[in-house]
């Protein structure tokens, strides 16, 4: 823009930009402090989320709702604006999540027609309840 000397607007047109959104410098604040007493926790227990770590922060003394941080004990505005969840993202504590139930692999092979009486006994259970709610099983 500055090389052509091309009108702002104009050339952010062109771009299929906002020039807001091309003017505007995002401030993202200081948050090391708070980075180090969320991984704390959170390496003891891996199961933790960010929800379960903001309430062990406010424990600790630590000024917290889910978006903004800064620390009680100090009244000026540090770490005003810090975005607890984003913080716990970019440390990479975010919780796994587990894996299902493992499926049999392949095919199973058909039962094998009997050739005659008495080839092949099964088992069954049956299965009742009680007048009074009880269940039982038998062979």
């Amino acid at each position: 823009m500055k090389e052509k000397s091309c009108w702002q607007p104009r050339a952010c047109a062109l771009a299929g930009i906002d020039p807001r959104v091309y003017r505007r410098q995002p401030i993202r604040p200081e948050d090391r402090e708070l980075r180090e007493p969320l991984r704390d926790p959170s390496g003891e227990r891996r199961r933790f989320g960010y929800r379960r770590l903001h309430i062990l922060l406010r424990r600790e003394g630590w000024a917290l709702n889910w978006i903004e941080a800064r620390q009680s004990n100090d009244p000026g505005d540090r770490l005003q604006g810090v975005a607890l969840y984003r913080i716990h993202r970019e440390e990479g504590l975010t919780v796994r999540k587990r894996g299902g139930r493992k499926r049999a692999l392949g095919t199973r092979a058909p039962m094998a027609i009997p050739q005659g009486p008495n080839r092949r006994w099964s088992l069954d259970f049956v299965s009742d309840s009680l007048s009074d709610g009880r269940r039982f099983r038998i062979l």
